[in-house]
């Protein structure tokens, strides 16, 4: 017995059986994606950064996707959403949505609520039983551009994304409210700077603690 105790007590030195980091998946679109899903600017890669050793952060964001099946550029058809179920998180941020307001996608509306289920679903089952889910309410448009429109995210699409997570589970993370007194960090009126990246990581850390 004594033997088997020095053993696992030498193992356990060497790192072999030291815990495993939180794994946390990022899924969204330009605003997750960032300057590139490496670079240092992402809030993705912010957030590793504020989580510190203990979590390992991944972007899956790709630039334009809407979570719509229908939309112009589905999220459905990338790598990335392939990658996300290999990489089995133990926490899945979504942030998809700000696209989908897009005139040419929102004609689809009525499919929005059952393929958000549907993906968290899938999700869901590449996931660990205690896993987590957290569905974001789109960041402020501060500038109506290519289409994207603030008052239908706030009026039509948040109503949904808050419907999806009653019905999954999934908790809320109110980007649109916690963002919305930084104007000035979205230069074109979508797209955060580094120090909006950065606010946005941080209210994802204040929401996954």
């Amino acid at each position: 017995m004594k033997k088997i105790i020095c053993a696992v007590l030498m193992l356990w030195g060497q790192g072999i059986y030291a815990q495993q980091p939180v794994k946390i998946a990022c899924v969204g679109n330009s605003i997750t994606e960032g300057p590139g899903r490496n670079h240092p600017d992402s809030y993705p890669l912010q957030l590793q950064k504020m989580l510190g050793q203990g979590y390992q952060v991944k972007n899956f964001g790709v630039s334009a996707r809407t979570l719509l099946k229908k939309g112009d550029f589905p999220y459905w058809n990338e790598p990335q959403f392939e990658q996300v179920k290999d990489f089995k998180p133990d926490i899945l941020v979504i942030k998809l949505g700000t696209n989908d307001s897009k005139p040419q996608n929102w004609v689809h509306k009525d499919e929005f609520l059952d393929d958000y289920v549907e993906m968290i679903r899938i999700f869901k089952g590449h996931m660990p039983d205690e896993g987590k889910v957290f569905v974001c309410l789109p960041a402020p448009v501060f500038e109506d551009n290519w289409g994207i429109t603030e008052q239908l995210i706030v009026e039509e699409m948040n109503p949904l994304i808050r419907e999806v997570a009653r019905i999954t589970g999934a908790e809320i993370i109110d980007l649109h409210g916690s963002l919305e007194p930084y104007a000035p960090l979205f230069p074109d009126g979508v797209h955060p700077d580094k120090e909006g990246a950065k606010m946005l990581a941080r209210t994802v850390v204040n929401s996954i603690q």
